[in-house]
C-alpha cells in the first residue's frame, strides 16, 4: 500500500471510528484528511479534522482524537500514534513501511503515480493563437500551463485530446485578402509569412483609418453646408445617421471580399488557406521548440457550418430568444448576463461557436454538420487568461441547460508583466515582445552563463554541449518561472529569477539532477536494489519525500494547479541536498552506501520526471 493509499485507508478508518462513536453525522465526512506532518516531532502523519469537527459533532476535540488514535493504533504500518495539543492526531510510521515503499517505488516504471482516470477521455484546449499573428508572449501561459496540464492528465491515466482552437475566421480575413493583393512583398512573405501578413493587415489599419478620417470631414462639411443652406442646425441623429452611411471605401471592399469567402468563392478560399497553412507552420515551429504538441487544430472556421442549427435548435428548445433584433440566452436564474448567439445582422459571434465546439467535445447535444468526433469527453478543460471568466460561466451554464453531462473546467491564469509594466498584446503603436525572440533571448542569456562557468572547468563542455545545455536551460527557465508560481496570480517576468541557480528556479532544479547523476556516474557500478537503512532523520526525511511523489502529481490533477507540482520537486532537491551534506553516499561502508545510492538514484528518476511533466527537460551534465 503506497504513501498515498495508506493515507487515504487510514483517513477512512477515522472516520468510520469517529461515527460509531457519535452515530451518523452531515459533518462527518467518508474520510479525514490525512496530511504529511508540518514538523519532525509532529510524526510522519498528521490528523488534525477533529479540532473542526468537535462543535458540529458535540464533543471535545481532544476526545474525538482519542477515538481516532484507538481505532488506528494497531495499524501495522504505524510505529505509534499520539494525541497531541487540542485534538492532533499525530501518526509515526514504521521504518520497515517506509523501507518496503522505497523498494516497491524503485521497481516501478511509473514512480507510484495511480492510473485513477483511465478509461475516461478529457478535451483540453489550450494555446489558441490568431491566424495570421505571431505568437507572442501572451501566448506563453496558456501554452505552458496547458502542455503541463497535458502530460500530467495523462500520467494519472487520462485519454487526453489536445485541441489548438486557432482564431481562423472572422472579418479580418476580408481585411487581410484586401492588404494582401494589394501591397504584398513576395520576398518578405518567403522569408516570413507570418510577419508579412501582420505588415499587411496593420497598413489595411493605418488605410482605413485614413479613409474614415477623410470621410469625417466629408460629413461635417456636408452638415455645415445644410446649416448655411436653410438656416438650421441638422440634430444628432442626423449626423449619426450620415456617419454611419460613410463607409471608407476599402472597408466596402474588405466586406465584399469577405462575403466572398464566406460563400466559398475559391480564389478567396484558396487565400485563406494559404494563410492558415503558412501561419501554422510558424506556430508549429514554436511548438516543437516547447516540446507541445496537438492531436486537432480545429479553429473557429471548423464550426460554422453548425452555427445556423445551434441558434434554431436552442430556439426550439426555448432557450433563445429574440432580443432587439438578435437571439440571446437569458441566464436570469444564474444571475449571469444573457449571452448573444445571434446578433441582430444575423452574424454569429465567440458564443455560437463555442456552444457548437462544446457539442463537438461532449456528444451533446448531437447537432448535425459536426467537424470531427464527438469526442464523447467526459470532461473538457478551456485554459484561458482571467479576462474570460464571465463568458465561460455563461457558457457552462448554456451547457448545462443542453445536459452536457461532462465536467467543465475554465483554467483562468493571470496576467504576465514586465517590471516596467504590462506586457501589450498586438495593437497599432503597441510594444510586443514574440515569443520566439522570448525563447532565442532564453537560450542567448543561459549560454552565456553556461560559457562561463565551463571556462573556469577542467573539463570544459564543448560547443555543442553548450549550445545543448543553453537550450534546455534557457526554455526550462522560461517554463518554470511561470509554473512555479499559482496560475490565478500576476507574474512577473524577469531573467535573473528565472535563470538564477538558486531559489525555486528550473535552473536549481536541472542542476540538482545533474549533480545526483554525477554522484550516480562517481559510483563506477550499476546502482542495484538493495535494503534500505533510515538509520539517520535525514535518510528517513528524504525517503518520506520520495514516497510523497504520487500525492504530489494527483494533487495537479485534482486542482488544475501545476504549481503544486514544482513546488514538491523544489522540496524533494532541497531534502536531497541536506541528505547528501550530512549522509556521505560513496564513502559510506557497503551496506550503507548500497541504501544511499538507491535513496540518490530514485531522487534522480522523480525529478526528472516530475519535470518532464511540465515540460522541463534535464541534463546528465551541467
Amino acid at each position: 500500500m503506497s504513501l498515498l493509499e495508506l493515507s487515504q485507508d487510514l483517513g477512512r478508518r477515522a472516520a468510520a471510528a469517529l461515527a460509531a462513536a457519535v452515530g451518523p453525522s452531515d459533518a462527518l465526512p467518508a474520510e479525514l484528511p490525512v496530511v504529511r506532518s508540518s514538523r519532525p516531532g509532529f510524526g510522519d502523519l498528521q490528523i488534525s479534522a477533529c479540532l473542526q469537527l468537535g462543535k458540529p459533532l458535540g464533543r471535545k476535540p481532544q476526545d474525538l482524537a482519542a477515538l481516532v488514535a484507538a481505532a488506528l493504533g494497531g495499524h501495522p504500518a504505524l510505529a505509534r500514534v499520539e494525541v497531541a495539543g487540542p485534538g492532533f492526531v499525530n501518526l509515526h510510521l514504521t521504518d520497515d513501511y517506509l523501507g518496503q515503499q522505497a523498494a516497491a517505488l524503485w521497481d516501478d516504471a511509473r514512480l507510484g503515480v495511480r492510473p485513477t482516470f483511465a478509461g475516461q477521455r478529457v478535451v483540453i484546449d489550450y494555446s489558441a493563437p490568431n491566424v495570421a499573428k505571431p505568437m507572442h508572449i501572451g501566448h506563453i501561459r496558456s501554452t505552458i500551463i496547458g502542455a503541463a496540464l497535458h502530460r500530467t492528465l495523462a500520467a494519472l491515466g487520462y485519454e487526453v485530446i489536445a485541441d489548438n482552437h486557432l482564431g481562423d475566421w472572422g472579418t479580418q480575413f476580408g481585411k487581410l485578402i484586401v492588404a494582401y493583393r494589394r501591397w504584398l512583398d513576395p520576398a518578405a512573405y518567403g522569408r516570413d509569412a507570418v510577419e508579412e501578413l501582420l505588415r499587411l493587415y496593420t497598413r489595411y489599419t493605418a488605410e482605413e483609418d485614413r479613409e474614415r478620417a477623410e470621410l469625417g470631414l466629408t460629413v461635417a462639411g456636408r452638415a455645415a453646408a445644410a446649416e448655411e443652406g436653410d438656416g438650421g442646425t441638422p440634430g444628432d441623429d442626423e449626423a449619426e445617421a450620415a456617419a454611419d452611411a460613410a463607409v471608407p471605401p476599402i472597408l466596402e471592399e474588405a466586406r465584399r471580399e469577405l462575403v466572398k469567402l464566406q460563400a466559398g468563392d475559391p480564389d478567396n478560399t484558396a487565400l485563406w488557406h494559404r494563410f492558415i497553412a503558412d501561419s501554422r507552420h510558424v506556430f508549429e515551429g514554436i511548438y516543437q521548440r516547447l516540446g507541445v504538441r496537438f492531436d486537432h487544430w480545429l479553429g473557429e472556421s471548423a464550426y460554422q457550418p453548425m452555427l445556423a442549427g445551434v441558434v434554431d435548435d436552442l430556439t426550439r428548445r426555448g432557450l433563445a430568444a429574440p432580443s432587439r433584433g438578435a437571439q440571446v440566452v437569458f441566464l436570469d436564474e444564474e444571475k449571469l448576463p444573457p449571452f448573444l448567439v445571434r446578433k441582430g445582422d444575423g452574424g454569429y459571434n465567440y458564443a455560437t461557436t463555442d456552444i457548437a465546439t462544446m457539442a463537438v467535445r461532449t456528444g451533446v447535444p448531437p447537432w448535425p454538420n459536426m467537424p470531427a468526433g464527438p469526442f464523447n469527453a467526459e470532461r473538457v478543460i478551456i485554459v484561458t487568461d482571467e479576462r474570460q471568466q464571465l463568458h465561460f460561466k455563461q457558457l457552462f451554464a448554456v451547457a448545462r441547460r443542453l445536459g452536457v453531462p461532462a465536467q467543465l473546467d475554465h483554467v483562468w491564469f493571470g496576467l504576465m508583466r514586465l517590471p516596467e509594466g504590462t506586457i501589450k498584446t498586438r495593437s497599432a503603436g503597441s510594444s510586443m515582445i514574440y515569443l520566439d525572440a522570448l525563447l532565442d533571448e532564453a537560450e542567448r542569456r543561459a549560454y552565456a552563463v553556461a560559457a562561463d562557468k565551463a571556462a573556469a572547468e577542467e573539463h570544459p563542455l564543448d560547443e555543442a554541449a553548450l549550445r545543448e545545455v543553453a537550450r534546455v536551460v534557457g526554455l526550462g527557465a522560461v517554463k518554470y518561472n511561470d509554473l512555479s508560481k499559482d496560475r490565478q496570480t500576476l507574474v512577473t517576468f524577469t531573467w535573473d529569477k528565472a535563470l538564477s541557480l538558486t531559489g525555486n528556479t528550473a535552473p536549481y532544479l536541472q542542476y540538482a539532477y545533474a549533480r545526483i547523476r554525477s554522484i550516480v556516474r562517481k559510483a563506477e557500478a550499476e546502482v542495484v536494489a538493495a535494503p534500505i537503512s533510515l538509520g539517520l532523520a535525514v535518510e528517513r526525511d528524504l525517503c518520506k519525500r520520495l514516497l510523497a511523489y504520487p500525492e504530489a502529481v494527483e494533487s495537479v490533477g485534482r486542482t488544475l494547479r501545476p504549481h503544486l507540482l514544482a513546488e514538491y520537486l523544489f522540496d524533494l532537491a532541497t531534502g536531497f541536498s541536506t541528505f547528501y551534506a550530512e549522509a556521505p553516499v560513496l564513502k559510506a561502508e557497503p551496506a550503507l552506501r548500497a541504501s544511499r545510492l538507491v535513496l540518490t538514484e530514485l531522487c534522480s528518476r522523480v525529478l526528472a520526471h516530475g519535470l518532464w511533466l511540465l515540460g522541463i527537460d534535464v541534463l546528465e551534465r551541467m
